[in-house]
């Protein structure tokens, strides 16, 4: 269904992707993996052309997407996607932000449009909540509605781009469950995702993307069970990751640490390791980088070898590094970091930055 030949995508300077190829057949269930910063969102963005990529080949069913005079339309009729964030239109009804596209750009009859609105809110659980206003729904009732509303147009391929990303912990399972009802209907499906075991379970192929490109690709069995390539066995050191979207204005620090030590404590973690982890994003996110930075993607892995530590956090805008000129007052914090990390490493991303850094499982003591 999809060919991909040497895709590349730069912003400005930064090579994001850099050759990308793959093939899709029609039906297949693709789980796309790696770490923050790696082109796996400007991949689909790139698919369904809401980036232009800069050079290569992305066909279609036999038809080159990227020719001149191409009907991008046509594409996204074909073509769904959902996002991370869930772009419903707050005053409008459930029904109506369904029934909208269909009608509009698919010349649907009302009636119809309704119809078939109503099959894909029962479809995704939701079919009590037809006439609540979008923004009266919680995040994962929103994501649910958002999946449907790609499935109104019918399209013949869904690209998913970290569905869970926005959400609370605690609403994950519903939209993944939603997911996983699709999977067995035959459409074709890429998914962007953080959620390493859902990703074995639904997926025909896994892409492991890493360095602009497809680092490695196989069954699930193959890429988790004996990945060939040193940097997919070494993220998959640390397959189960804790992934928060954070934004500076809403930022609930007790609610993250919460999180933090949960995480923590499920992997067996000491009570000293995870008072130091929630010591560790506090003078991060609170004194570091959110006196810079707006909004960031926040990663913790366990390694499963060694109990090492893995943060990441990446971001758009700023290309500086975020410790570079840390005003007086940041000083303590610097010092608790620098400290208790066994390696801090900053990298410019695309129109952003990604800031990494590995604790080892054995923290020295810090005596302020």
């Amino acid at each position: 269904m999809i060919e991909i030949k040497h895709l590349a995508k730069k912003f400005g300077s930064c090579a994001v992707l850099k050759d990308v190829n793959a093939t899709i057949q029609t039906g297949e269930i693709i789980s796309i993996i790696g770490p923050s910063g790696t082109g796996k969102s400007t991949f689909l963005r790139c698919l369904n052309l809401l980036e232009t990529p800069t050079s290569g080949e992305i066909v279609v069913d036999g038809v080159n997407v990227l020719a001149k005079g191409f009907d991008v339309q046509s594409l996204r009729r074909k073509m769904g996607m959902v996002f991370q964030q869930f772009n419903l239109f707050s005053h409008l009804t459930v029904l109506e932000n369904i029934m909208l596209a269909p009608c509009r750009l698919r010349r649907q009859k009302p009636d119809d449009a309704r119809n078939e609105a109503l099959r894909l809110l029962k479809l995704v659980g939701l079919a009590d909540k037809a006439n609540s206003l979008a923004e009266e729904l919680s995040g994962g009732q929103q994501q649910r509605v958002a999946i449907a509303r790609a499935l109104a147009m019918n399209p013949e391929i869904i690209l998913f781009d970290e569905p869970t990303s926005a959400l609370d912990p605690t609403m994950v399972d519903e939209v993944l469950s939603v997911i996983r009802k699709l999977a067995k209907t035959g459409i074709t499906m890429l998914i962007v995702t953080h959620e390493m075991r859902f990703a074995r379970e639904v997926s025909d192929r896994i892409f492991y993307m890493d360095e602009g490109i497809i680092y490695e690709s196989g069954t699930p069995e193959e890429l988790f069970n004996a990945p060939k390539k040193r940097n997919t066995y070494a993220f998959l050191q640390r397959v189960d990751l804790l992934h928060f979207a954070l934004q500076k204005e809403d930022f609930d620090l007790y609610h993250l640490q919460g999180q933090l030590q949960l995480f923590a404590e499920n992997r067996n973690l000491s009570e000293k390791s995870c008072k130091r982890l929630r010591l560790i994003a506090e003078e991060l996110l609170v004194n570091v980088l959110f006196p810079q930075i707006n909004a960031l993607e926040f990663d913790l892995g366990v390694a499963k070898e060694d109990c090492g530590i893995l943060i990441r956090c990446c971001w758009q805008g700023s290309t500086a590094d975020p410790l570079a000129h840390l005003p007086e007052e940041a000083g303590v914090a610097q010092m608790i970091l620098a400290r208790q990390c066994q390696k801090i490493e900053f990298k410019p991303a695309a129109n952003g930055g990604e800031l990494t850094l590995t604790l080892q499982g054995e923290w020295q003591q810090f005596n302020p």
